[in-house]
């Protein structure tokens, strides 16, 4: 009778072991074997972290083996387990890896194929293309989609977090880490005290330093000493936490009447206000996506102000950007004046501090939330319910979609308004040349982000370029294009100014679509998210919320009126313990180009990816070498700190 060995590999993970009874069916092209229990006497079967084998024998011939049956029955009380993968060594002496990567978690059968990728045109058995078509089946009752907010994204249907499918749910170290981070934050960044002191102005400026001193790196101590510059403010536009917004200005807009009379004291060629405009020095920070926005009535105590301003910048002779005007509405008019430079102090401390708020509340709707967190969810969710787990993009992607849909859960409430938009270009070079600063100096951001950009693309390109032979291929995948389709037409609902794609035609369109998702999850989320101690825990640099209207008179403004407008004491502690719980990595971050859970088996595949983890390891390097000696050392698209997917 034929004998086979069954290697069983369990996970690390908190909790990943089982005493349940683990029975294992063998399906293969000519018979099926029998439930056989693994199981040896005297020994504690599946435990964290370990390797077991056992010896079975099958009374028939089963053929090429195609698929591995597991059914998890309790012992006592139902547990979790996490099974990495199942291997076989077949009586002829092949070796059979299937992969599994997942928590097992109740008594249903669960259906693994061996780990080779194949693209659903390729599948040659029966009986493995009736079990994709039941695995696909099963997906999309399992991953359904809802539309939570009007003019966003849909997400996946579930109220709350504990109806996540609980295969993407979070890892039990993963999610105790996250919530013990926002307590630690509380007590590290010593601001209990002030924690439920809401409605309480602070007296002065220096007061922040209370709850700013315990906790601090070098980024934002320097900002704290130098944050009312021009220089710094100009610096953030760059390589801050929303370096998305800046773009190059051509002609000064009808609606914000900048006049060479007004800027003329700023600007350093004896040019004229359109002769710079012409050289390419004008730049323009605009946030008309804010206007109409009512206050936020929220707080009965405390009404919160937003504001759609407008800011010109002036690249001048040594390169830098400088801020040069300011209008804090998007109607020019006697109530919304010009702010300058010239201006009083205070008159124009706080309209960069409007500006900076402004730039606050798109960061986290529009930049963070939006364009990362739910693009990126609505992503994995096409994947798992569109490709087969057999499928070679659903192995390249899954890495780049761990807990997003988990850490949206949790989050869902917390940053949504109820304005919704999407940006039409998520391609990284192409967001850049739309924006025309492709040429702006000290543009970090910029200079990273096309590197890692590359990098990613390169690495895309080699993988899909094993299983597509021609753009034949790509148009025959039904699952590639249902992929794609799900996206746009579901999860984007087909939104008029939504520019995604409904089917792909070509491998070139497919490497490009597969390097946004992987990009958008890693590299930009890395961008916007990792930065937010940095730059806003110093409070009045970027205050999360302004309780008092912008002014509409100049000369007005006093020191008191500025912390009077400035977040209170509740507020900014909550804006702070929450930014430090955001800006830290997780324990076991899995970061850009590692891949510990093999999800693919075939050679050429792990050769691409040692390629990438090289190329990777070369940008951090010359990005290093680039911040040695700097001030301000731009490191959020240092490989190295990018992790792989949306998880925090």
């Amino acid at each position: 009778m034929p004998n086979y060995i069954v290697t069983v590999a369990t996970g690390s993970q908190f909790y990943a072991g089982t005493n349940s009874y683990i029975n294992l069916t063998l399906v293969g092209t000519e018979g099926c074997s029998k439930k056989i229990l693994l199981d040896k006497y005297f020994y504690n079967d599946f435990e964290k972290g370990e390797v077991d084998s056992y010896d079975i024998t099958v009374e028939q011939n089963l053929g090429e083996i195609e698929l591995v049956k597991i059914i998890k029955e309790k012992y006592w009380t139902q547990d979790d387990w996490y099974c990495k993968y199942i291997a076989l060594k077949t009586p002829a002496g092949d070796y059979i890896e299937f992969p599994c990567f997942r928590w097992i978690v109740d008594d249903k059968e669960v259906v693994l194929r061996n780990g080779q990728a194949c693209l659903p045109q390729n599948e040659k058995s029966s009986t493995m293309r009736l079990h994709r078509g039941k695995e696909l089946e099963s997906k999309q009752k399992t991953y359904r989609w809802m539309e939570l907010t009007p003019g966003f994204p849909k997400s996946i249907d579930a109220k709350t977090y504990e109806e996540l499918p609980e295969e993407i749910q979070f890892e039990c170290e993963k999610e105790s880490h996250f919530k013990l981070n926002f307590i630690q934050a509380t007590v590290n960044l010593g601001i209990n005290q002030f924690m439920n002191m809401f409605q309480s102005s602070w007296s002065s400026l220096s007061d922040f330093e209370q709850i700013f001193w315990t906790i601090k790196n070098s980024a934002s101590e320097y900002l704290m000493q130098n944050w009312k510059e021009d220089l710094n403010f100009g610096y953030q536009f760059l390589n801050g936490c929303n370096p998305v917004i800046i773009q190059k200005c051509t002609q000064i807009p009808e609606k914000f009447p900048v006049t060479h009379e007004m800027v003329a004291v700023s600007l350093e060629r004896d040019l004229t206000l359109e002769e710079e405009l012409k050289a390419g020095n004008i730049y323009l920070a605009d946030y008309e996506i804010l206007d109409g926005i009512p206050p936020n009535g929220t707080d009965p105590d405390t009404v919160q102000y937003l504001a759609a301003p407008m800011c010109l910048f002036y690249k001048n002779s040594k390169n830098k950007i400088l801020p040069i005007a300011i209008q804090l509405s998007q109607t020019p008019g006697e109530e919304s004046p010009i702010f300058l430079p010239s201006d009083d102090t205070n008159d124009w401390l706080l309209a960069k501090m409007w500006v900076k708020s402004s730039d606050f509340q798109v960061h986290q709707a529009i930049s963070h939330l939006l364009r990362t967190h739910l693009i990126s969810e609505v992503f994995g969710i096409a994947m798992y319910r569109q490709l087969s787990a057999a499928h070679p993009i659903s192995k390249l992607l899954l890495p780049h979609v761990r807990f997003t849909v988990a850490i949206n859960a949790k989050a869902r409430d917390k940053l949504i308004s109820e304005e919704g938009v999407f940006d039409k270009s998520l391609c990284f070079p192409e967001s850049i040349k739309a924006r025309g600063v492709e040429d702006l100096p000290n543009y970090f951001y910029r200079d990273d982000g096309n590197q890692v950009w590359d990098v990613v693309k390169r690495f895309v390109s080699e993988v899909v370029g094993i299983y597509y032979t021609s753009d034949k291929t790509v148009q025959k995948d039904e699952e590639i294009q249902a992929f794609v389709k799900d996206v746009c037409s579901s999860g984007m609902q087909d939104f008029d100014y939504c520019e995604f794609p409904k089917s792909l035609q070509t491998r070139e369109q497919l490497i490009e679509y597969l390097t946004v998702v992987i990009f958008t999850a890693s590299a930009q989320h890395a961008a916007i998210n990792f930065g937010q101690f940095d730059w806003y825990s110093w409070i009045p640099n970027a205050p999360c919320t302004m309780r008092k209207p912008p002014p509409t008179k100049k000369g007005k403004v006093d020191m008191n009126f500025i912390m009077e407008c400035l977040p209170d004491h509740g507020r900014s502690c909550l804006v702070l313990a929450t930014v430090w719980t955001l800006s830290q990595f997780q324990e076991n971050e899995l970061f850009l180009g590692m891949y510990p859970d093999e999800h693919f088996i075939e050679k050429p595949v792990r050769v691409a990816q040692e390629t990438f983890r090289k190329e990777l390891s070369e940008v951090s390097k010359s990005i290093k070498n680039r911040n040695e000696g700097k001030h301000m050392q731009y490191c959020y698209l240092c490989p190295e700190k990018i992790p792989n997917s949306v998880a925090i």
